[in-house]
C-alpha cells in the first residue's frame, strides 16, 4: 500500500487536522461569499482613485487574486503591500484594505496606522485581535469572519470578503455566478484528488510522489500566476521544503537562460506548468517552447490544467489542486503539515527585540 493511501499515516502526522481544512475550501468559499455579501461599506468609501490591500503571508494572497481580477475589469489601480510601510501615494483618495487573519500581524498593524494617519479610507478584514480593537476605537468598518485554523487555510473567507469589498467600490462586477461555479468545480475536483482516492487514480498524490526529493518550480501566466504563487507558499508551509514560482512570458526573457546550471539540476528539480486553454495563444506557444527548453536542459516538467470558464474558477481550482499536492508532499516528507515552527520561532525572536 502506498504511504498516501494509509489513513493511519495521516492520523499520526496530522493530528491538527489540516487535511480537513484543505478539503473544506469549497464550502468555505460558499459560506464566505454568503457572509461577505451582507457587508456594506460606508457612503463615500468607493470614491477613490486607487486601492491598496495590506497583508502578509496567507492573508495577502487574496489581495493578489483581487488585483489580477480587477485588472480584467477596472481602470482603478490595485496594489498589494507586504510590509510595514504603505506606498507614498496613499492618501485621502485611497482605499486601504487591511487583511489579517489573526488581527495581530505587526506589518499590517503598521500599515493600518499609517493609512489612518494619512486620511485614507480604511476597511479591515479579520477574525479579531488588536486590529479589530483599533478599528472599533476609530470607527473603521470591519468585515469580521469566524474561522478556526491557520491564516493560509482561511483563503476562502478572505478572498470572498475582498471580492465583496471590491464589488462595492467598482473594482469588479457581481461575482456571484463565478463564485458558485468555482465552488462546484472545486467540489468536483475534490472527488478525484481527496485522500480516499487511491494513488493509482489520484493525480495530486502522483505529482506529490514525483516531487519528493526534488525542488518544486511552479510556472504560471495570467491569473494563474497567483495560483503558482500560492503553490510556492503552500509547499513551503505544508511540505516544509524550498519551492520557487515564476511567470510567463517574463521568465522567457531571463530564467530560461539558466535552465542548464548548476550541473545536475535536472535530477533535483521538477517544473509544474499551471495551464488553461483560454490563456493568451502566444502564452500557450511559449509554454510549449519553454517545456522543450527544459527538456533539452534535462529538467522534467508536468502540466496541471485549471478548470472553469471564469478567471475565479480557474485560479481556485488550480489552488485547491496545489493545496492537496503540498499536503501529500508533507506526508511523504514525514513532517506534520500544519505547524510552522520556523515562523513561530522567528516571531518569538522578534518579540524579544520589540
Amino acid at each position: 500500500m502506498s504511504v498516501l493511501d494509509d489513513p493511519s499515516v495521516y492520523e499520526r502526522l496530522d493530528p491538527e487536522g489540516l487535511l480537513g481544512r484543505i478539503g473544506g475550501l469549497p464550502e468555505q468559499c460558499r459560506e464566505g461569499w454568503q457572509h461577505a455579501s451582507g457587508f456594506s461599506l460606508p457612503r463615500g468609501h468607493g470614491e477613490v482613485d486607487q486601492v491598496v490591500v495590506a497583508g502578509m503571508g496567507g492573508s495577502a494572497i487574496g489581495g493578489d487574486i483581487l488585483r489580477v481580477l480587477a485588472e480584467l475589469e477596472s481602470p482603478t489601480t490595485v496594489s498589494v503591500c507586504r510590509g510595514y510601510d504603505l506606498p507614498a501615494f496613499v492618501g485621502e483618495r485611497t482605499l486601504v484594505i487591511a487583511c489579517s487573519h489573526s488581527g495581530e500581524t505587526e506589518e499590517t498593524v503598521s500599515a493600518f496606522e499609517q493609512a489612518l494617519e494619512r486620511g485614507a479610507k480604511v476597511v479591515l478584514i479579520t477574525t479579531g485581535g488588536r486590529l479589530l480593537a483599533m478599528a472599533r476605537e476609530r470607527d473603521v468598518p470591519a468585515l469580521v469572519y469566524a474561522y478556526e485554523g491557520e491564516p493560509r487555510s482561511a483563503l476562502g473567507h478572505q478572498l470572498m470578503a475582498l471580492l465583496a469589498v471590491g464589488q462595492q467600490v467598482g473594482l469588479v462586477g457581481d461575482h456571484s455566478h463565478d463564485a458558485a461555479e468555482a465552488v462546484a468545480l472545486m467540489e468536483e475536483l475534490k472527488r478525484t484528488i481527496a485522500e480516499g482516492v487511491p494513488e493509482e487514480r489520484n493525480r495530486a498524490k502522483q505529482l506529490a510522489a514525483r516531487l519528493q526529493g526534488r525542488l518544486p518550480i511552479v510556472f504560471g501566466a495570467g491569473v494563474l500566476t497567483q495560483a503558482a504563487h500560492r503553490w510556492k507558499t503552500q509547499l513551503n508551509e505544508n511540505s516544509k521544503c524550498w519551492a520557487v514560482y515564476d511567470e510567463l512570458p517574463e521568465l522567457n526573457h531571463n530564467s530560461i537562460n539558466g535552465f542548464g546550471l548548476p550541473e545536475g539540476i535536472g535530477e533535483r528539480a521538477l517544473v509544474v506548468f499551471l495551464y488553461h486553454p483560454t490563456l493568451h495563444p502566444r502564452i500557450i506557444l511559449r509554454y510549449e517552447a519553454t517545456r522543450e527548453a527544459l527538456e533539452r536542459a534535462g529538467v522534467p516538467s508536468e502540466r496541471v490544467e485549471a478548470k472553469g470558464s471564469s478567471a475565479l474558477g480557474q485560479v481556485l481550482t488550480a489552488i485547491l489542486f496545489g493545496d492537496y499536492v503540498s499536503y501529500y508532499l508533507g506526508i511523504l516528507n514525514g513532517v506534520s503539515p500544519s505547524p510552522v515552527e520556523a515562523i513561530q520561532h522567528l516571531k518569538r525572536k522578534l518579540a524579544g527585540h520589540a
